[in-house]
């Protein structure tokens, strides 16, 4: 493995660790928001014991999730540093205002939700688990912002006097309709992690007869919550899916398997064993027309291949070698008119040109052979797209099916008569957080081989790092994280199992465990 994918692979690794607990996060604040706010308007104190049991639980998953989040943003810097230097002005931005006002604004009313139940009103405590909520979701929004611009780099230009991306709309960047339709559904998302969490619990207390009034009513708080966030995700993962399909067309050929152009509206591949090599599929079991109905809206566009793709890519592989060209010329003399005009007529393809620095460091004499070995490598992997995407669909429509029934259930009070549902969401527990990870897989592994899509190639975006300091450090966030995730799972379980009672209210069973 080179620098480069040594490099993919720490930010992976070190993605994927901290997507197991922002979803959580993302979701059980608002559970609580809903318990909380029984509570202020029954004064039952149930609700306010839910509050408090959950939240806890909520906090040892904050703090892990803060953790491990800090050391993405340093790896800008350090394993990215071209990127940071190419783009920096406008990704910055988002990240900047992530960290001076959301997170500030959740970390601040994270410490209050905690330490104010003695020292605040009851309405006063619902603001601060409000805010916390609140606080918790815009980090959420100006990350998405900031990957929906590496998705589609709208509202920014590159300035061929600084040799860099400069933002000329921030409005664009905020508004881009990929980074909005990725935060609907990431959020989504975090809801039903945190939904099926607590209806998982929820259910184990019952199989086992412990705190039943307890769980019972967290049962039905997360069969209700469950079902409305499921629903949404699956709607706004299409509308999300459709919107990054329109801006990146290569990357909904490779999830779709689909090689070759068929005439609008085109066959949906429900199994497919793609041939990479052959450019083909070996075996695909289609339902006609969904695929063109679904990704176009339509009956009568059509749905481009990876063939037309790669073909379409070539061409613009070439003109943007002549903005390369131009470009080096215009860096030795800013004032070579003719440089700026060809530059001018290509510099809507210099990403593309950028590619053949992977083969040349002289794009002026890259080859054909060069320019078609890089118009392939415009293609992604597309057997693991293929198959993750249709694991993350796959386990969203289990957990639709479990909500329902769930839901049904707790309107008709019979859940507790129904083992087979229980042990089924105790079954099901794993299953957001697969999705979830598969969803990360497909968005950010299918815009390869693009940091910044169309624009900045990940092979020119990475730090002149050694191999070796890349293995000791990769090693390092390995063996940490995987403590720290030991360690969530051991507090997790252990204050699960021990349920209510962990509050020492005297209430509740397992008090002697406290």
């Amino acid at each position: 493995m080179d620098v480069v994918d040594l490099s993919r692979l720490q930010f992976a690794v070190t993605v994927l660790y901290h997507f197991l607990f922002v979803p959580f996060t993302l979701g059980m604040c608002w559970i609580l928001v809903i318990m909380e706010s029984v509570y202020v308007m029954t004064g039952k104190q149930i609700y306010k014991d839910m509050t408090q049991f959950w939240g806890k639980l909520f906090g040892i998953n904050f703090a892990l999730g803060v953790t491990t989040g800090l050391t993405m943003e340093f790896q800008f810097g350090t394993n990215w540093s071209y990127y940071s230097q190419y783009v920096g002005d406008i990704f910055g931005a988002p990240l900047a205002i992530e960290g001076l006002l959301a997170f500030f604004l959740e970390a601040t009313f994270v410490g209050l939700f905690f330490f104010g139940w003695n020292k605040l009103s009851r309405r006063q405590h619902l603001v601060v688990t409000i805010l916390t909520a609140l606080g918790t979701n815009l980090s959420a929004l100006w990350i998405l912002v900031a990957n929906g611009w590496m998705q589609d780099p709208l509202g920014a230009s590159f300035n061929y006097e600084t040799m860099r991306m400069e933002m000329h709309s921030f409005a664009e960047v905020v508004f881009n309709p990929i980074a909005q339709n990725k935060f609907v559904h990431t959020v989504s998302a975090g809801y039903t992690c945190a939904s099926v969490f607590v209806l998982a619990v929820s259910s184990w207390y019952i199989l086992r007869k412990q705190d039943m009034e307890f769980a019972k009513k967290s049962f039905r708080i997360a069969a209700a919550f469950g079902l409305a966030s499921i629903l949404s995700t699956l709607v706004l993962g299409d509308e999300s899916g459709y919107s990054a399909g329109e801006a990146q067309h290569m990357k909904l050929a490779a999830i779709e398997g689909t090689w070759e152009t068929e005439p609008a509206p085109a066959p949906f591949n429900v199994i497919a064993f793609p041939n990479q090599k052959e450019m083909k599929n070996d075996f695909a079991i289609e339902i006609p027309f969904v695929g063109g109905i679904m990704n176009t809206r339509s009956f009568d566009k059509q749905v481009p291949g990876i063939r037309e793709l790669v073909a379409e890519n070539r061409q613009r592989i070439e003109s943007g070698a002549k903005a390369v060209t131009s470009l080096e010329a215009l860096r030795q003399n800013r004032n070579d008119k003719d440089a700026l005009a060809v530059f001018e007529a290509h510099k809507a393809d210099l990403g593309f040109g950028l590619l053949l620095k992977k083969y040349t460091p002289d794009v002026g004499k890259a080859t054909p052979q060069m320019m078609d070995q890089a118009a392939l490598d415009t293609v992604p992997e597309v057997a693991p797209l293929f198959w993750i995407f249709r694991v993350m669909v796959g386990c969203g429509v289990i957990m639709l099916g479990l909500f329902i029934w769930a839901m049904w259930s707790s309107v008709k009070n019979n859940f507790t008569q129904k083992p087979l549902l229980l042990k089924a969401a105790i079954v099901c527990l794993p299953l957001p957080w697969i999705a979830i990870e598969s969803g990360w897989f497909v968005a950010e592994y299918g815009r390869q081989p693009w940091t910044i899509y169309g624009v900045l190639p990940t092979h020119v975006s990475a730090s002149t790092l050694s191999a070796s300091s890349l293995w000791w450090s990769l090693s390092g966030f390995i063996a940490l994280y995987t403590v720290l995730l030991i360690v969530e799972v051991y507090l997790m379980q252990k204050y699960a199992r021990q349920g209510p009672g962990s509050l020492g209210t005297g209430r509740y069973q397992n008090e002697s465990a406290h």
